[in-house]
């Protein structure tokens, strides 16, 4: 069984029983005990009746920040009909379409989708959360965003992901179960698996036949499930090239009356090998349709 086939069957397993007791009423939310401190917690197999282990540890679990993340402008889970939600409906339609259907389209890898910039301070990071939590919110679908700035871990910054090994320790392999860096969101189809520690050849990491093969194993063993990469920017660090060689889909993120066109252009001459490329204008202060888009004001 390959690495990640042990992760995810893990929360699999998990997410299947927990429905099967919700159906049949044998589990009572607000008749449970609060888990306690340092415990896993624990649902009862309705054939065996015998506690089973959750896959996520509990130590692994992270409580978002939602009033700081709306306070930024980001996307809330229950304020579902504001402009920003139907902004990013009309954003992740082509991206989820793609992913779930790219065989058929001749996309490689489609399920894998990264999303980066030219430049620094033009937007990335917000659009790869953003869009991360409006795909998951859908309730058959599972996302794993993945923080692979490693000079920069932002969605750690944004979602205060205290130090926690993360992608850099997987790939140098000092961490060897991939499940031991997946950190359950409390929104139950949203993954995070942090940046870890820096390391000065972060490079190399990102360009080696582990982060390859880790690639491989999410695109074609998990191709109903999406995989967001928030990347460094591409012209201003190698690994974002790096990267976009290795999935099927890219968010260009480009800033709205700042991004000069020959950024863009350069940008784009290094994405000449992907499969899709797509375009995503952000701080626009004009008052465009929904073919473009106004998001906030995240700076990475």
């Amino acid at each position: 069984m390959s690495i990640i086939e042990k992760a995810f069957q893990k929360a699999a397993v998990l997410q299947q029983h927990t429905e099967n007791i919700m159906d049949t009423k044998l589990f009572a939310a607000e008749n449970s005990k609060p888990s306690e401190p340092n415990k896993q917690d624990v649902v009862i197999d309705l054939v065996t009746q015998k506690p089973i282990k959750s896959a996520i540890k509990t130590e692994n679990k992270i409580q978002i920040n939602w009033d700081k993340l709306i306070a930024a402008g980001f996307i809330s889970p229950e304020e579902t009909n504001s402009q920003l939600s139907e902004e990013y409906r009309v954003i992740k339609r082509p991206l989820v379409s793609n992913a779930l259907d790219g065989k058929n389209r001749g996309i490689a890898r489609s399920n894998l989708i990264l999303v980066t910039s030219s430049l620094p301070g033009e937007g990335k990071t917000f659009s790869a959360i953003n869009l991360a939590i409006s795909i998951a919110n859908e309730r058959d679908k599972q996302v794993l965003l993945i923080d692979a700035d490693v000079a920069k871990p932002s969605v750690s910054k944004v979602l205060d992901i205290k130090k926690s090994a993360g992608l850099i320790e997987y790939l140098e392999g000092s961490v060897k179960d991939l499940a031991d860096i997946i950190l359950q969101t409390d929104i139950e189809g949203l993954r995070v698996i942090p940046a870890g520690k820096k390391h000065g050849y972060s490079t190399e990491l990102l360009a080696s036949n582990r982060m390859k093969e880790l690639s491989v194993e999410l695109s074609e063993r998990y191709a109903d499930r999406i995989v967001i990469f928030d990347s460094p920017p591409l012209l201003a660090a190698t690994q974002g090239e790096v990267l976009a060689s290795m999935v099927g889909q890219v968010v260009l993120v480009i800033e709205a009356d700042q991004t000069q066109q020959n950024d863009v252009m350069e940008s784009v001459r290094k994405l000449k090998g992907c499969d899709v490329v797509l375009a995503l204008l952000n701080k626009t202060r004009h008052n465009f349709n929904l073919n473009y888009y106004g998001y906030g004001n995240y700076g990475n």
